[in-house]
């Protein structure tokens, strides 16, 4: 991978381009939605990739998922995913280009690779209101596609706002009881699921740990937690694939979630960086490289 200094431009660009170039990217935004699957799609391509598009329709208008493979010497898929549009009212810096700053890197990294499984990069157009936790959402789009097309999908790692940091005490809050066992500062990533993907929350956060300095904690919890089905991961779940969420707990953390406020200047570009290559570590680790 890149040295730290040169990726943590990559992604303040990536995030950049997608929040304040672009800027919204919602329902009623719909020419910036476009714009960012075109910067994606040329992303990935620029890459070596050949990009896959699932076309859907809803609302009366048409959205893209898009998806870059790497084939492995086992078919068995991991599969990295984060959705790119934003809410509303909001360029979405943190939530969630920085999702996708770091999927693009990712993807950059591994597009020479000889992976043990296939690796597989998609991006998900629809995952805020008015199409979160609805069927109208992108990824249960793609993975009800993935099971009807029988595609045994190993792990699914979903990138869900990944940008902003605090070491302060008392910056960070919980779901009820959950503050009890787990740090009051902010300055961690979290690697989230429900009790049955608990095995694949360990290999995640264990890798991402040997591979860069950023703290880890992990949760596999049951789903009825406040949060911890607040992704595209649980759109996995639901046809039955093991899935995570990669997190740095969105409002539990940040107070510019959701908001006109939620900036490109305002994430740490540095720990971003160190998280990209724990993440490739964790991905190697999951492929079986």
């Amino acid at each position: 991978m890149a040295p730290a200094e040169d990726l943590a431009e990559r992604l303040q660009r990536h995030v950049r381009i997608l929040s304040h170039v672009i800027g919204e990217r919602s329902l009623g935004e719909y020419q910036n939605l476009l714009k960012a699957k075109e910067f994606v799609c040329s992303e990935l391509q620029s890459y070596g990739y050949a990009v896959a598009v699932q076309e859907y329709r809803t609302y009366g208008r048409v959205f893209h998922n898009l998806a870059a493979e790497r084939p492995g010497k086992d078919p068995a898929i991991v599969l990295v995913g984060a959705h790119y549009d934003s809410v509303a009212g909001t360029p979405g810096a943190d939530d969630n280009a920085s999702g996708v700053a770091v999927l693009l890197e990712l993807a950059r990294h591994f597009s020479q690779a000889s992976p043990g499984h296939t690796l597989r990069f998609a991006a998900f157009a629809t995952e805020e209101p008015p199409f979160h936790r609805t069927t109208d959402m992108g990824s249960v789009h793609y993975a009800r596609q993935c099971r009807k097309n029988k595609e045994s999908i190993k792990a699914m790692l979903c990138l869900e706002m990944l940008g902003y940091y605090r070491d302060e005490k008392g910056s960070q809050t919980y779901p009820p009881l959950l503050g009890l066992v787990y740090p009051d500062s902010g300055n961690f990533i979290g690697v989230v699921g429900d009790i049955l993907s608990g095995p694949l929350v360990r290999r995640v956060a264990e890798g991402i740990a040997a591979g860069s300095s950023i703290p880890v904690e992990r949760a596999a919890l049951p789903r009825l937690i406040p949060g911890i089905d607040f992704s595209d991961h649980a759109s996995f779940w639901k046809e039955g694939y093991p899935a995570v969420m990669i997190t740095d707990t969105a409002f539990y953390r940040n107070p510019n979630y959701h908001t006109a406020a939620d900036t490109y200047e305002k994430l740490d570009y540095a720990r971003m960086a160190d998280l990209t290559r724990g993440l490739a570590c964790a991905i190697e680790a999951v492929s079986g490289n």
